[in-house]
Parts: structure tokens; sequence; C-alpha cells
């Protein structure tokens, strides 16, 4: 199951020439001294936060705001002009930002079930593309997004940006030396006390300046709801996958880059609606995943409405090998030696924390990262490229899929389903509405 591609054989082999796609000339390749025009779909957050940190960089330029509130945009347009002169287009529909010639990247942070979509037509419009965590919304669209950026050639990088981090990369370093010995166990978690309750609120007119329609897409047909509307949409499951796939993808995925693997044989998971059973939420407040690969278990868990996670952390990853455990998370690492270093061929001795340095701005080498891939036009220079983004979004998707189940399920990677479980493996699927087609 080591290194185990989530991408069929026969996917990677009908990669076509980025010319059928009519992509400008100019997007395969920019002189270091040009510069790089951007566009930003979906600003109210991340999106916004990602095009502030890639406009530090001098050769950058923002010509397009698209959002489906026009108040989010009013805002953003205001705050811009704090950084730069220029004025950029605005707009309520993202595919006439792409039909802009101009631009040659799009940075992408609407809610997940747009991700996919997006991706797909942006990188065959020809734009290179930053796409928000988790990737997508369903195990099917992470494929085609894989798909769609092989055919096309575009660069597209996923804003897992912990890979970009130095510590993150140290601490690569020292599991692959052997020193902590076989690695049995992974743990990853997020305790999110500053994540409250959703309180129970009725239905309501649609805002002045909004166009649910669009922002709801490809999701089912419901009526307007503060709830599930900005950044609360994360908590249904028409949009997105709670905890799991939001806070899970940045643990899973560092989980998964050190220990070299990409796909689980199987998951299983329990939790629930446990500190808040009558909130409006519907994802799980509450959650234990286990993921088995061959040699090691890792775990996921999470607890919205309290801080104190293992090992005195709100979040973190623990490497727990024979000889010793290395905990890190966002404010750096240590090492704890085991009591017996029975078969250790080194003397071992804990490391004390090491922080992560003060100095060190990770979202911006993660942009930069992004930038520098587009100059040389090559995706092989990518942190997380859109392959590790869908292998971490995956796992984490499966990880619900478990939960929702409500028993273990057994993953073949040949045929790309769970093994005897139609229930879990229809749940691979993305089901659009409202006339809205997957890109294929």
């Amino acid at each position: 199951m080591k290194r185990r591609k989530f991408i069929t054989t026969s996917a990677l082999a009908t990669a076509a020439l980025p010319s059928v796609f009519s992509i400008p000339a100019r997007a395969f390749g920019i002189a270091p001294s040009e510069k790089i025009n951007i566009g930003v779909i979906g600003c109210n957050s991340m999106g916004w936060y990602n095009t502030t940190s890639t406009l530090q960089l001098p050769e950058v330029n923002l010509l397009g705001i698209c959002d489906v509130d026009q108040n989010v945009i009013e805002r953003r347009v205001g705050d811009y002009k704090q950084i730069r002169d220029n004025k950029p287009k605005q707009y309520s529909d993202y595919r006439k930002l792409l039909d802009d010639k101009n631009i040659d990247a799009v940075i992408i942070g609407t809610p997940d079930h747009w991700h996919c979509k997006m991706m797909v037509d942006a990188v065959r419009a020809g734009k290179h593309v930053y796409v928000e965590k988790p990737v997508s919304n369903t195990i099917e669209e992470c494929n085609i997004m894989v798909k769609a950026a092989h055919e096309t050639g575009m660069v597209v990088q996923t804003g897992q940006w912990q890979r970009s981090g130095s510590h993150y990369k140290k601490v690569k370093e020292i599991v692959e030396s052997g020193i902590l010995g076989d690695i049995r166990l992974v743990k990853n978690w997020a305790y999110q006390a500053q994540m409250k309750s959703i309180p129970v609120l009725p239905d309501t007119p649609v805002p002045d300046g909004v166009d649910y329609d669009f922002w709801l897409g490809p999701a089912p047909k419901r009526p307007f709801n503060k709830n599930r509307f900005h950044q609360d949409f994360r908590w249904f499951w028409d949009y997105a996958g709670g905890l799991m796939t939001d806070w899970g993808v940045h643990q899973v995925d560092i989980a998964l880059w050190v220990m070299g693997v990409d796909a689980p044989k199987s998951v299983m998971a329990s939790g629930g609606k446990i500190a808040y059973p009558n909130d409006a939420a519907e994802t799980p407040d509450t959650l234990q995943s286990v993921f088995e690969y061959d040699g090691f278990n890792m775990l996921w868990e999470h607890a919205i409405g309290i801080d104190n996670g293992p090992y005195n952390r709100r979040e973190g990853i623990a490497f727990i090998g024979n000889y010793a455990t290395l905990i890190v998370n966002r404010d750096g690492y240590e090492v704890i030696v085991e009591k017996r270093v029975d078969g250790s061929k080194e003397k071992l001795k804990s490391i004390g924390f090491v922080p992560k340095p003060k100095d060190e701005d990770y979202l911006g080498f993660h942009t930069k990262n992004f930038i520098d891939a587009i100059k040389a036009n090559d995706s092989s220079l990518l942190n997380t490229p859109i392959e590790s983004g869908s292998i971490a979004a995956i796992n984490a998707l499966m990880g619900n899929v478990a939960y929702r189940t409500g028993r273990k399920i057994n993953w073949d990677n040949q045929s790309q389903s769970f093994v005897g479980d139609k229930e879990a493996s229809d749940m691979i699927k993305a089901n659009y509405h409202s006339g809205w087609k997957i890109s294929r």
C-alpha cells in the first residue's frame, strides 16, 4: 500500500496536449522580469488572505475580484486601495473573469463544493490556480482535478501551506532518519475552543447584493439561512465536511507526506454531535477516526468547544516510534525519548521544544512558491501540488464516509471503491444539481 496512487494509470495516460484547450502561449512560461496578473474568486476569507499574501510580491498584479456577494466585493475594493493604486475589475460570475486573457492565474477561495468545477474551468481557460483546501468535497472530484491539471499542464498549488514551513521540513528529516525507531502510530488532532455551537436560526430572505442561487451552484436547493452562508458553510454536508476536512487536511497532509504513504487499507470512525446535540450544525463536533496503512495506524481526533488536546496542545501531530515520539504543531516541535530504548543503535536524548522561527511567514513562502513555479512553468517546484492536495482530501473524506456509514470501510485502490459497500462507494461520487454539470 506504500506510495499507492489514487489517480488511476488510465487517467494519467489520457493526458492531452495543452493546445487542445486553446491556452495562451504566455501560460507556458513567464519571464522573471514580467508581471503576473491574477484574479481572485471568493474573497471573503482565505481567498483574500491568499491574495494579499501573493501581492507582497511586486511582480504580481491583481486584475479581477469575483464574489457572489457584492457587499464582500465592496469591502475588498476598499481594502485593496490600501495596497495598490490600480482598480481591479469586479465580477459576480467567475466564468467572465476566466474570459479575461490578461489574467495568468486565479486564487479560488470559495466554499469547498465549488472548488472542483472552478479549478477545472480555470485550467482549461489557460489559468494557473491556487485552490484553497480541501481541494474538493468528494473523492471523485479530487481525481477529476488531478486529471485536468495533467491534461492542461497548468500549475496548481493547494492551500495546505504547512508544507512550506521550515520546521515541518525538519520534522520530516528527523522521522526519515530512523532515529525514532519504527513508527507504529501517528496521531493527528484539532481541539478548537474558538469554534462555538451554531445556534438554530430561521430561514430568511436573501440579503441584498447576494446572488444566492449562484452561491449554491451545484449544491442542492435550500432556502437561505445565515448558518449555511459564508464561513459557517463548513458545518453542512452539502458544501463541506466539517472539521475533518477543514483542519484535518492540514494535519493529515503532513502525516502522509512524512510517512510516505497515500492510500489507507481501511478506515473506521466514531463520534457525533456530542457537545452540542441540538445546534444547527450537521457535521460532528466530536470525532475519532482510525486509518490503517501497512506497518502503522493513523488517528484523527477533533473536538469543538475545548482546547486541551493531546500533549496539552490544541492542534498537532505525534509520530510515535519505538524509541521516541516527535510532536509537532504550528508553534514548533519536540522529541520525547522512551524510558527504555531497547535495540537503539544510538544514545537518544530528548529534544526540548524547538519553536517555529519568528521571522518566517509560511503562507508567504507558500504563495511565493506558487508564483515561482508559474515563472518556471514547472509544477515539480510546488510544495503542495494538486496531487498532494488530492491525497490529503481523499483520506479526510474517507474519514467522513466511515463516520456517516457507521462501520469500518475497506478501500480497493485498483477499482477506486470501497470493498463490498455500495453505500460507501456511492459517497465517492459528486452529485451536481440545478443544471450544473461536473467537468470531467
